[in-house]
């Protein structure tokens, strides 16, 4: 498809650099991505929300303050999406769900305010799950969002408007959330550079009450752009007491990752893995070797543990989402309906056991880093993107709901609040995007990153053109 687009599927650092150089304002900038998204958005439908008006405002007034000779924020001009599960001020965050609120909200949650009072040029607000339960892109709400590479195949979840944009060339920054893996699996699905930071790292408001497995972090299509997102973010904040000090800080070493030992794990010693996915990710993997890292292929014995712990607590905290009669539960998505009720047993002391085995998990996990892994390489999903209307691809053996069989490989960083991130790796007989994961232990961010920027150098990945 032939699109505007000029300066709208520029990098965040490019754009950044045109403003602050007069070479482009920020109006021109909004303009043409405001184009490109008349052309591509009633295919891609990954918007709830479209502020043209409050867009237009803030880039007249940043483009004012470039005429002021005014200081100006690292983002100063850049166009930024918003997952519709946080707040921004004057729009509602309805989170993909008819049982949500439909009043604008009041103020931005602090992600969002500390991107404004970047620079950045707030958008809209990007399509998500219904309470962000699963990873492919449908809600009850707004529909279907569709890949960019495929039609009719999900873009992943939950943040799948941001993953779908960024594929899209729609703007170079977009903010996810990530539960389970819901930056890097629509990540892993549209081609493009998901980061899921150190729990903390980036306050999430109000606090998720699911055991601290919500993190913020931000797609891209350019490593480089999601630090930068990431710099902008982090740092702590008087209102969420998880956050940590200190904030996020690029490493700024090249390429050169000698030195450094990478254990790569294809399947984390239980995971079902489609063979083209993992014949792309092992061929990929290679990459690390001639960048100078020690390759060793593992199975960590945390692996295995895994798959029942994360099902024993995703559930429970979506119990207060509950129908609470049959015509609000037919208003609902009916994966997530039947994820509510197979729930609906656990007892107090389930979830306290569950979350005491977490813990243990967590720290089978750091302690395994300790013994002397700087990184750990695996797929970032197993299989590609398949067609809307299931939870998981018709040659997987069928369930009414549980799309983690798929997903193995994301949520252990959740569990045990690691950093990680997917990067795209190359693109199946059928053109579908794959994606690479790169986890650290905790607080490893600014490395992760820095191998991710490493790998991408050394194997740039094709961008979509339509």
């Amino acid at each position: 498809m032939s699109t505007t687009g000029q300066l709208a599927t520029l990098s965040a650092h490019a754009m950044a650099a045109l403003v602050r150089t007069r070479c482009a304002s920020p109006v021109e900038i909004l303009d043409d991505l405001l184009d490109r998204i008349a052309a591509l958005e009633p295919r891609l439908n990954a918007f709830v929300a479209i502020d043209v008006d409050g867009a237009r405002a803030a880039a007249h007034e940043a483009e004012a303050a470039v005429m002021r000779g005014k200081r100006l924020g690292p983002l100063h001009g850049v166009p930024v999406t918003i997952k519709d599960v946080q707040a921004v001020a004057g729009l509602p965050t309805r989170r993909g769900s008819w049982h949500s609120d439909p009043a604008p909200a009041a103020e931005d949650a602090p992600a969002v305010a500390r991107l404004r009072a970047a620079g950045a040029v707030i958008l809209g607000k990007t399509t998500t799950t219904e309470q962000g339960w699963t990873a492919v892109s449908e809600n009850p709400l707004t529909g279907a969002t569709d890949n960019p590479w495929k039609r009719g195949r999900t873009a992943g979840g939950s943040s799948s408007g941001a993953a779908a944009l960024a594929a899209a060339g729609c703007g170079p920054l977009h903010l996810g959330t990530d539960g389970a893996g819901s930056v890097r699996l629509p990540a892993h699905f549209c081609g493009v550079v998901g980061f899921k930071p150190t729990f903390g790292m980036v306050p999430y408001l109000p606090v998720p009450n699911n055991g601290g497995l919500s993190h913020i972090g931000p797609i891209a299509r350019d490593p480089a752009d999601a630090e930068l997102m990431l710099e902008v973010m982090a740092g702590q904040h008087s209102a969420d007491y998880t956050t940590l000090p200190g904030g996020f800080r690029r490493d700024p070493a090249g390429p050169d990752l000698t030195g450094l030992r990478i254990a790569y794990s294809p399947d984390l010693g239980h995971a079902r893995v489609d063979p083209e996915i993992a014949g792309m990710v092992e061929a990929a993997v290679r990459a690390f070797e001639r960048l100078g890292a020690a390759v060793e292929t593992v199975a960590p014995a945390w692996g295995p543990l895994g798959p029942r712990l994360i099902r024993d607590l995703w559930g429970p905290p979506l119990l207060p989402y509950a129908p609470a009669d049959a015509a609000a539960e037919a208003a609902m998505d009916q994966g997530f309906v039947a994820c509510l009720r197979e729930s609906g047993g656990a007892s107090w002391r389930d979830v306290q056991a569950a979350q005491a085995r977490r813990h243990a998990y967590a720290g089978a996990v750091g302690r395994w880093f300790g013994e002397g892994w700087d990184l750990l390489v695996t797929p970032a999903a197993s299989v590609a993107a398949f067609p809307h209307g299931r939870q998981v691809p018709d040659h997987w053996p069928g369930h009414a709901w549980d799309w983690l069989t798929w997903a193995e490989f994301s949520y252990p960083f959740n569990l045990a609040h690691c950093p990680a991130v997917s990067v795209p790796c190359g693109l199946t007989q059928e053109g579908l995007p794959v994606g690479l994961q790169i986890a650290g232990p905790r607080l490893s961010d600014p490395l992760v990153m820095r191998a991710a920027r490493a790998f991408l150098a050394a194997r740039p990945f094709p961008a979509w053109t339509g």
